[in-house]
């Protein structure tokens, strides 16, 4: 008589509700955990075969999750292989930070926006005192539970970093959250990739859009330069020696005040020293973390306070108009220029990034919920709710594919 599959009697202890998100690798469900009655999400991964690297990246999930133990960190519970497939049990979250920004019914405090990023910051900063890069920080990615506490998730891209001559791929990151040395193509780099992508989410916060909305990687380039001007010698003396580095047109940077009217003096030193261009003079998480934005009134409310969507409906993100950039002058053949209202460069077809379901979803999502909108003393205009929802990247296909080949293989470099 065959003995029974220890995996399956894992898996019955699990039951399965409703579909949560799809991704790359696989499906995340909400299920409920017969022992305890506790809800939790599974996230099924594909394992496929191990020359696509799958196999891989999930086993440093699970390796990085289990040593990474903090209240800001997504809790992994379990996890066991059933039917070809790899299943990681993790703690239900209710909703994210990118449904929250986009929910039009939410009114967010400058108290509120403080208290979502600190959270924000508290999981990076564990994540770097353990040497672990996340090189996938964006709003889905940072989920919010059932009370209001935000924690991040979907390690899939971190690393280990520290060693003075590690070779990393510079494809990581949804690309309207990369690093400008990162665009230059950048292998070799460390925790300011991180904390340029948390500037742009605090940058959201403020906004309630997403801020700097490329659909390449010269055109999201082109963005930061116009929001920041185009950078110096005197600024970024590296920059010149990066392997992809293409010299811009300048362009001066206009106040940042212009770019978000509504925030504090605090709040602009704060993202002027996240948002600064040479990764060796960017503020660091832990030293964002000490910035008197966050002991200055008001202080940062408490998380069982802050609003969240109305569970199992769906909300529409808000539409961001292009915005001319500066053109490109050398080398020739990599001369672009970003045109407003166009979807891409003269002579380049690259369109921007499809939306990608990631595993990050492990939360319900909110609804759209008719009515007026009354007006709030934020820096938003509630006119963009009505318009087309834009095109979400996370990894686009070319990347992908890059990542499977490049990224996934356990000893190959970079990573």
């Amino acid at each position: 008589m065959a003995a029974p599959d220890p995996s399956k009697k894992v898996a019955d202890r699990y039951l399965k509700r409703e579909v949560l998100g799809e991704g790359t690798y696989g499906v995340v469900y909400k299920a409920i955990d017969t022992h305890t009655g506790q809800t939790v999400a599974i996230k099924k991964i594909r394992l496929g075969k191990q020359k696509e690297g799958v196999n891989f990246t999930a086993l440093r999930e699970i390796k990085l999750l289990k040593e990474l133990k903090d209240p800001n960190i997504v809790e992994l519970i379990d996890a066991f292989p059933h039917k070809g497939n790899l299943h990681l049990v993790f703690e239900f979250m209710e909703t994210d930070l990118e449904a929250v920004i986009r929910d039009r019914n939410i009114f967010l405090s400058p108290a509120d926006t403080k208290s979502y990023l600190q959270m924000t910051l508290k999981g990076l900063a564990y994540c770097h005192k353990k040497w672990v890069l996340h090189r996938d920080m964006k709003p889905n990615n940072l989920l919010i539970g059932s009370n209001g506490q935000l924690k991040l998730a979907d390690f899939g891209l971190a690393r280990m970093f520290g060693s003075p001559h590690r070779r990393f791929t510079h494809q990581v990151f949804a690309r309207w959250y990369r690093a400008p040395e990162l665009l230059f193509g950048a292998k070799q780099y460390g925790s300011g990739v991180d904390v340029w992508a948390s500037a742009c989410i605090f940058a959201e916060l403020l906004l309630r859009r997403p801020f700097l909305q490329g659909t390449s990687d010269i055109d999201q380039l082109g963005k930061i330069f116009s929001a920041f001007g185009t950078p110096t010698a005197s600024q970024w003396p590296d920059m010149v020696y990066l392997p992809d580095y293409v010299e811009y047109q300048y362009v001066p940077a206009p106040p940042l005040r212009s770019l978000f009217p509504m925030a504090t003096d605090d709040a602009l030193d704060l993202l002027s020293k996240m948002f600064t261009y040479d990764p060796k003079a960017r503020i660091s998480v832990q030293q964002a973390l000490e910035h008197r934005y966050f002991s200055s009134a008001p202080l940062p409310s408490d998380p069982d306070k802050l609003p969240r969507p109305a569970p199992k409906r769906e909300s529409k993100a808000s539409d961001f108009n292009l915005q001319e950039g500066p053109t490109v002058l050398s080398p020739p053949r990599k001369s672009r220029r970003v045109m407003p209202e166009r979807d891409g460069f003269e002579g380049n077809s690259q369109q921007a990034d499809k939306v990608d379901g990631g595993f990050g979803d492990f939360r319900q999502t909110t609804d759209d919920n008719s009515g007026k909108n009354e007006s709030a003393p934020m820096s938003v205009d509630f006119s963009i709710f009505g318009l087309k929802p834009p095109n979400r990247p996370t990894i686009n296909s070319a990347d992908r594919t890059h990542l499977k080949r490049k990224l996934d293989l356990e000893f190959q470099q970079p990573e």
